[in-house]
């Protein structure tokens, strides 16, 4: 990292984005992605801004500087997809730093775009989340509540599962419920065509939400679609067998990617780190009927995270005779290999215990900083007051403990305290 030895402005904003619960490694990588995406003054400031969502006065009073340069700054990065800023009903912009993931790395391909070499970066993205391994094992391997989940292919349900499906399982229901929708292009197989990588699987067909969705199209990183030109895309993706992978909660869901195996990263991240569950699954399985496979291998190709194989069916008069064999601890549920079955020997069957989602996207950032020992940062990002610092770091030390003393406290705070920790953190 000897190149940034004087851009302390990236040495702090790397520290910054090690706030978040996931967080970002640092890494020579991560520096030049930083240095494309912001200049070292724009990475001074936004080191500086809290975890949670804040107004233009806020960011002046942190910055020391003029409320009117904290808009146009907040303003600029805001254009850029850098930030996100929300209007709240009483006419405030309310702006948020996302994540790099899922948050600006990926907005930063999600239209074609001149102001930034997008060649270059997807090649930075390639190398430090596809083949380094440190920035995706800290974001999906770590912790047991994950940033996403699988939806489950709808038309693959029976009549007596589309009944008891919840309403949060389905992606139909997100796309219906939602106050805005955006399609933008797919940044995986965005970043994978510039590294010669990419398959013939649409592009231009990654869904945002709400709030996330109003401030990208706002600034051109999407474009507004109807609820029925939703479901259009919805058919298209199940059309190319895809898997709806989306933010992990069950209300004001922000994005669904529409994932393939082979560019996908959470896909890739599920069969890399496979038993470590780090997607969280539907509350399906698929169900084999033996008597009705016929060893075509369609649903080992289909499926994202191989966890569908073809073994001998050990048939004496048929020596040669395949049949299909499940994982169930690696298979996300998606239904993708009942819909390539021919024979339809393939069916969802749900699980035999749910899969627990979080309320709400708060709820999950707070679980996760927990289980990753980070939720002092999240709580005290403003480090105003010696209290404050003297609670971080009571935390630190507890959730930084042993193992067994660890999952206790954790255990803890997501019990008893989890509900004023809640309060705290939306204030």
């Amino acid at each position: 990292m000897a190149h940034t030895t004087l851009k302390t402005g990236y040495l702090d904003l790397a520290e910054r984005l090690n706030r978040f619960p996931q967080g970002a490694p640092p890494s020579d990588l991560l520096f030049r992605i930083l240095e494309t995406l912001f200049s070292e003054r724009e990475a001074e400031l936004v080191a500086q801004i809290p975890v949670k969502p804040f107004i233009a006065h806020q960011a002046a009073q942190i910055w020391k500087i003029a409320e009117s340069e904290a808009r146009h700054v907040l303003e600029g990065l805001a254009s850029r997809a850098v930030l996100l800023d929300t209007e709240t009903p009483s006419g405030e912009i309310l702006y948020v730093l996302p994540p790099p993931m899922a948050g600006f790395f990926e907005f930063s391909m999600m239209r074609l775009r001149g102001d930034v070499d997008q060649k270059a970066l997807a090649a930075l993205y390639y190398q430090y989340i596809t083949v380094e391994d440190d920035f995706i094992r800290a974001l999906f391997a770590n912790g047991e509540t994950q940033l996403g989940r699988v939806f489950v292919n709808e038309p693959m349900l029976s009549a007596d599962n589309a009944l008891h499906v919840l309403d949060y399982e389905r992606a139909s229901y997100v796309i219906d419920s939602a106050t805005a929708m955006g399609i933008g292009i797919c940044y995986c197989r965005h970043k994978m065509q510039h590294v010669g990588k990419d398959c013939a699987a649409p592009k231009d067909i990654c869904m945002t939400f709400n709030g996330c969705a109003e401030s990208l199209i706002r600034h051109g990183f999407a474009r507004a679609v109807s609820k029925s030109e939703g479901m259009d895309y919805l058919a298209q993706a199940y059309a190319n067998n895809l898997v709806q992978f989306g933010e992990n909660v069950r209300e004001g869901v922000n994005f669904i990617c529409n994932c393939c195996g082979c560019c996908c990263e959470a896909m890739i991240a599920a069969r890399k780190f496979g038993l470590l569950n780090p997607v969280h699954t539907t509350n399906f399985i698929p169900q084999i009927q033996l008597d009705k496979c016929t060893g075509c291998n369609k649903c080992a190709q289909a499926c994202p995270v191989e966890a569908m194989t073809m073994v001998s069916a050990n048939d004496p008069h048929y020596p040669h005779k395949r049949k299909a064999k499940l994982d169930a601890e690696v298979c996300l549920g998606c239904g993708v290999c009942a819909r390539v079955c021919p024979t339809h020997g393939i069916t969802l069957e749900s699980r035999g215990e749910r899969v627990i989602t979080p309320v709400n996207g708060v709820a999950r950032v707070v679980m996760m900083a927990i289980e990753r020992g980070n939720l002092q940062d999240l709580i005290f990002d403003n480090r105003a007051l010696f209290s404050h610092r003297a609670m971080a770091a009571i935390l630190g030390v507890i959730l930084k403990a042993s193992p067994v003393k660890r999952a206790l406290a954790s255990k803890q705070m997501k019990s008893r305290y989890l509900e004023t920790i809640l309060a705290r953190v939306q204030v």
